[in-house]
């Protein structure tokens, strides 16, 4: 790691990764761990808006959905010594990409399209995944946003084999360590 990244690491940590990679879970113990203030960027959206995620695919499409993304991440990423967990499709824009890599340390949460699909087959909150073929669809998100979540990270670590916690008590560990 830089040495930018590593001062970095004392303020804020960006998951990335695809939904239901464990960004929100993972992120919460993490920022226990770490004494940080978590931040998932949906619930912030949806909290802004006082709708849920799906209403606001269905009225203002994708686009709009990943307009309103683009300006909760810039204010999120200007706020100090926090964890947040990103939307799965956050790193689509090159803009977001940036604003992520620049302003903290960026980790990708990367699980196999295996995983993916056994923890989010059930949950009727991925708009993405409302089709007729969700596990087809899941596998494309997967081909085409793996090199931007690649691109984007500055740490990568499978997500799929360990319990949340321990996965959020090493990378605790990692981040404490490259201090």
């Amino acid at each position: 790691m830089n040495e930018l990244v590593m001062d970095e690491a004392r303020g804020n940590i960006f998951l990335v990764g695809m939904m239901g990679a464990g960004k929100t879970t993972i992120g919460r113990l993490l920022a226990g761990f770490l004494k940080k203030t978590f931040y998932d960027s949906d619930r912030e959206i949806q909290k802004r808006t006082g709708v849920s995620i799906p209403l606001i695919f269905e009225i203002e499409g994708e686009a709009g959905f990943r307009k309103r993304e683009t300006e909760m991440l810039s204010e999120l990423v200007k706020t100090r010594n926090i964890v947040l967990a990103t939307g799965g499709g956050a790193v689509l824009s090159a803009q977001n990409r940036e604003m992520l890599k620049q302003s903290g340390t960026v980790i990708y949460l990367r699980a196999t399209v295996d995983d993916l699909w056994r923890r989010t087959r059930q949950d009727k909150n991925r708009p993405l995944l409302q089709t007729q073929d969700p596990r087809t669809k899941l596998l494309e998100l997967y081909a085409q946003r793996d090199p931007l979540y690649q691109e984007t990270a500055h740490i990568i670590v499978e997500s799929g084999k360990r319990s949340a916690r321990h996965l959020a008590q090493l990378l605790a560990q990692q981040l404490a360590c490259s201090r």
